[in-house]
Order: structure tokens, then sequence, then C-alpha cells
């Protein structure tokens, strides 16, 4: 294993350790429950938005069971998403999604800065069983910024 394989797990197991954004918070514009099927890891996730110019995450909340893969990702994601626009949070989901579907050969350099920590997860991409653990944080806050944007847009026609 080389020594980025090694400070890659370490990151992972570090993350599932002491989760960030761990314990759902109030005041939440959306919430998603997700479960993975295959081997019943699930989280509840809160987004909370700030309005700005353009619609803001503020923070993302979240409770959650699993493996440390499933519980670090979303550790990873809730920080890496905190203060970013719904669309860069967005956009940072489609990246980490390409990053999985890379098949553990890694993206541009360009797509791994924007990424940050969760390139750490580019060695899940090798096992196809694991994928699905270090994607539901993603899909989770994915629905959860969709539902908020349908309420959004719901509450502006009603004006």
């Amino acid at each position: 294993m080389s020594s980025m394989e090694q400070l890659y797990q370490q990151l992972i197991l570090d993350h599932a350790k002491d989760p960030h954004g761990k314990g759902l918070a109030e005041g939440h514009d959306a919430e998603s429950f997700q479960v993975n099927p295959t081997c019943g890891d699930e989280v509840r996730l809160r987004v909370h938005l700030a309005a700005a110019d353009a619609p803001t995450v503020d923070r993302v909340s979240w409770e959650g069971q699993g493996c440390s893969i499933s519980q670090a990702s979303v550790s990873v994601m809730s920080e890496l998403v905190t203060g970013a626009s719904v669309e860069e949070a967005e956009q940072l989901g489609e990246t980490f999604r390409a990053l999985m579907q890379s098949r553990g050969e890694g993206l541009d350099e360009a797509a791994e800065d924007r990424l940050g920590d969760a390139t750490a997860f580019t060695g899940v991409a090798k096992y196809p069983a694991r994928i699905k653990c270090a994607l539901l944080g993603w899909a989770a806050l994915r629905d959860a910024l969709v539902q908020a944007s349908a309420a959004t847009t719901k509450k502006e026609e009603e004006r």
C-alpha cells in the first residue's frame, strides 16, 4: 500500500471516529432520509440554507449509522459543502459521483482540488459494493437540495 493510500485510509478512519456535522439541528430547509439496501447503512440529512445573492449551504446536519466509509463520506461532504452556494454544492456532488465512477483512477487535478478531502475515497471506487456506501450522504444532499429548491420556488409563487 502506498503512503498516499495509507493517508487516505487514515483520513476516512478519522472522519468515521469524529464525524463533522453529526447531530440533527433544527431550523432546516429540507430533510432527506436515505438507506443503502445492500448493507443497511442509513443517513438522515438536513440542509440549512442561508439567503445570499445565491442560496448558500449554511450547514448540513445529519444522523446515520453504517460502515466507516458511509459515515466518513457524509462527514467530509458536510464540511466540503458548508459555505458553498447550492449550485456549487450540486457541482461538488456531480464531481464526487464522477470520482466514484473512475474505478480508482481518480480525476484530473483541478477536479480533485475542488473535492479536497473527498479525494480520499478514490480507492473506494475500485470496489463496486462500497461505492453506494460512499455515495449515500451525497444522495441525501442532492435530494434535500431539490426539496429546498422546490419549497423556495413554491414560496415565491405564493407571493
